[in-house]
């Protein structure tokens, strides 16, 4: 089966568990059609570029998954009607990622939520 990273956006007026929710949802059309999920990541509630029907923040949910593409089909499906995902992108990938992605990187190399990370008046980091 080929391998795919399914990324979506849920609004921003959801908590926690109504995200968390939305992801098993994904997780489960994946089972059904014998896939298998390798590594679900939150990212947490994000700013956008720009507002997206009324939210200017979002959940960000990434999925990466061993699955047909019928199962695709229908995570999209799913996602079209489904008026907590605002926005979502399925792409196909000749093999998943080893380890956290680039944002869960971003996210420990800043020292978790809320410190500054990235380099001091020196350019030391």
């Amino acid at each position: 089966m080929p391998f795919y990273e399914h990324v979506f956006i849920a609004r921003q007026d959801l908590s926690q568990a109504q995200v968390d929710a939305l992801a098993e949802t994904v997780t489960n059309v994946i089972g059904e059609y014998k896939g298998q999920v390798h590594k679900t990541e939150t990212w947490g509630l994000k700013q956008l570029a720009y507002k997206i029907q009324k939210n200017r923040k979002g959940h960000y949910v990434m999925l990466s998954a061993e699955v047909s593409g019928e199962a695709v089909a229908e995570i999209e499906r799913q996602a079209a009607i489904n008026e907590d995902i605002i926005r979502w992108m399925t792409i196909k990938v000749d093999e998943l990622e080893k380890g956290p992605s680039v944002m869960m990187r971003k996210q420990e190399r800043r020292g978790g939520r809320g410190e500054r990370g990235g380099r001091d008046r020196d350019g030391e980091e």
